[in-house]
């Protein structure tokens, strides 16, 4: 069968990146052959001028909105005012400009980290607006939700077909690993196979432990993007996640055991967890897109640790 996707012109910004580069891989499993990659080199997607720009070389029918300034805690706590800024501001002129041209869809990719600091769980898309994100991610978290909300908007004022997707912590091949900017997953992995080749027995990880994160490996969330892309035409947001959590020293201890380690673990509670506990409703997406995750998270695990361990050597 054939993928209303096929004769479509793609341009997937931040498709260089960590789960760009999946999501542009299963856009040509599904025979989409012209794909369209802007680099932040040549267009600043925060200034209006540079979007313009991009949409006039790109002529893109399907623009998939990747591209994002991010980080782990550290990183949030550090550039509070960058991330919402850049993030706001890409959103704003990407999905005006879309408007303006007639694109046929717009499929911006958002945060868990836009749910409300002590939300219910399981996380029920409904729930986004019933209380403010945990702080040290909260700028992030309200500039990408907004993009949610202009969307909404866009399509009762407009008849613009937005797509908004509420994507859980990602993990796999790929991730970022830097120590300063990492995630829970990478800066774990990187911690326990550098202790592992110096001989250290003893790692110390952030925060108390006791925080629950849920995790999404990197090819279910491009599989569940590229199929909203495809099939789905509506605004109401759509998580993407497995529905299973597990508290940050299970998950180090699970990391710790993949990576061979055997050592002691210390936890460091001057530093912040974040968000108490995080896990997914998934149902929407399973009834709206007949989607769900296929990569358990120890599975997912060994093979994100293989490909840190042979990008190292």
């Amino acid at each position: 069968m054939s993928s209303f996707l096929e004769s479509k012109r793609v341009c997937v910004t931040g498709g260089a990146g960590f789960l760009g580069r999946v999501v542009c891989r299963e856009l040509k499993k599904r025979g989409v052959v012209d794909i369209f990659v802007p680099r932040s080199r040549e267009y600043d997607l925060t200034e209006a001028e540079a979007v313009a720009r991009l949409f006039n070389e790109a002529q893109p029918d399907i623009v998939i909105h990747l591209a994002a300034e991010v980080g782990g805690i550290g990183a949030n706590q550090k550039q509070p005012g960058r991330f919402f800024y850049a993030n706001m501001t890409m959103g704003l002129h990407l999905i005006e400009e879309a408007r303006l041209r007639g694109i046929e869809k717009f499929v911006q990719v958002g945060t868990v980290c836009a749910y409300p600091k002590h939300c219910e769980l399981p996380f029920r898309e409904d729930d986004l607006w019933n209380g403010y994100p945990e702080e040290t991610n909260a700028p992030y978290g309200v500039a990408k939700r907004a993009l949610g909300v202009m969307l909404d908007a866009y399509r009762a004022q407009y008849g613009f077909n937005g797509v908004y997707l509420i994507p859980v912590n990602l993990y796999g091949p790929g991730d970022n690993f830097d120590p300063e900017t990492s995630h829970v997953i990478p800066a774990l992995i990187r911690k326990f196979c550098e202790a592992v080749g110096a001989g250290v027995d003893t790692v110390t990880c952030w925060g108390s432990g006791k925080a629950s994160r849920e995790f999404l490996y990197v090819d279910d969330a491009a599989e569940a993007t590229v199929t909203a892309a495809e099939a789905h035409n509506d605004s109401q947001p759509i998580n993407l996640g497995t529905g299973r959590e597990i508290t940050i020293a299970d998950l180090a201890l699970l990391v710790g055991r993949l990576c061979g380690f055997d050592g002691r673990i210390a936890w460091d509670t001057t530093r912040p967890d974040g968000q108490p506990r995080r896990r997914l409703d998934t149902t929407r997406g399973a009834s709206l897109l007949g989607w769900q995750a296929r990569i358990g998270l120890e599975e997912g695990l060994r093979r994100t640790i293989e490909w840190w361990g042979a990008k190292t050597v």
